[in-house]
């Protein structure tokens, strides 16, 4: 089967997906940032199969990840999304069909979060698929870790958790014997929200405005909740107590901690949230958020459950 030359293929998947005047349809070497108000807010991750994602996970949701966690940085930083630049590394098996589905999945997530493809890069790699997103947003205000004060309360979107269960699940799926023990007491659609949380983040771009508006340090958490509290702790050079007890957790993670209580550390610890952590004056704390702590003067980071000190020895996910 003849594949199509990278002209072509930039012209068949992703032409299409380029829907601003700014990028000129793919058609150049540059294209140029929507104008608009605010803060031009830059982020930027990569995602590398065998990595970040299995590799025979679905196309198209391989590719709404890739754009959804830089999304996610965006609204941390309180900026709506522009749009986005795609580098895109293809191993020597790439087919049509995979990257029609990978198109078709960013497609979507382009037309819901208004984030529209600007440009990018293609390329063949010797090595896995790999996938590089760079995201523009404008802020209002531009929110940074640094900011939370003595007095702030710290609170979370959404829930804690699913993202690192999910990832135990989706394993569980490829190697049924490997399944731990409270993993097969779960009910099926239990499991199913867990996979599902991991394959599909919710970046809370809906927020951003708000975060704008109150918070006065904020970032995603991504790495694990808490490691990038402690990270935003010490760019603030503040320090906080938290209550374990009071991190929001969805039916299915309640179930799973209810099952096996060791799983504390991993809820905590294991990434792949993409919520938004965020300190703010307790009178803002007005959107849908769940409070599980305060800002201190020390710079020590306490976490408690039921009275007892809690230690974690590995705070966040570590790439090396």
């Amino acid at each position: 089967m003849t594949r199509p030359s990278e002209d072509d293929l930039i012209a068949r998947f992703f032409a299409p997906l380029a829907t601003t005047a700014g990028a000129d349809g793919l058609t150049d070497d540059a294209a140029v940032i929507p104008e608009g108000e605010g803060d031009l807010v830059v982020t930027k991750d990569m995602a590398i199969a065998g990595v970040h994602f299995f590799p025979d996970d679905p196309p198209g949701l391989i590719a709404a990840k890739a754009l959804r966690v830089n999304l996610s940085d965006l609204a941390a930083k309180g900026a709506v999304p522009t749009g986005f630049l795609l580098g895109l590394g293809l191993p020597a098996d790439w087919t049509t069909d995979f990257l029609a589905a990978f198109a078709d999945g960013l497609a979507t997530d382009i037309r819901g979060y208004g984030c529209p493809l600007l440009g990018g890069d293609t390329v063949k790699v010797p090595g896995p698929l790999t996938l590089s997103v760079t995201a523009f947003g404008r802020a209002a205000r531009t929110v940074r870790r640094r900011g939370a004060r003595p007095g702030d309360v710290l609170c979370v979107t959404g829930t804690i958790g699913d993202g690192a269960l999910g990832l135990i699940a989706r394993q569980a799926e490829r190697a049924p014997a490997a399944a731990p023990d409270w993993l097969r007491l779960l009910a099926p659609d239990e499991r199913s929200h867990l996979v599902d949380r991991y394959l599909s983040p919710r970046p809370r771009v809906a927020l951003a405005d708000a975060v704008g508006r109150h918070a006065s340090a904020a970032m995603d958490v991504s790495d694990g909740l808490v490691g990038d509290l402690a990270k935003m702790m010490a760019a603030s050079a503040t320090g906080a107590r938290l209550d374990a007890g009071a991190v929001p957790l969805s039916p299915a993670a309640a179930r799973a901690l209810a099952i096996d209580p060791g799983l504390r550390e991993r809820i905590l610890t294991g990434g792949d949230d993409y919520e938004i952590l965020l300190a703010c004056d307790a009178a803002a704390a007005d959107v849908p958020l769940t409070v599980i702590g305060e800002v201190v003067e020390s710079t020590d980071v306490v976490w408690t459950a039921e009275g007892r000190v809690l230690s974690f020895p590995s705070g966040r996910f570590e790439h090396f």
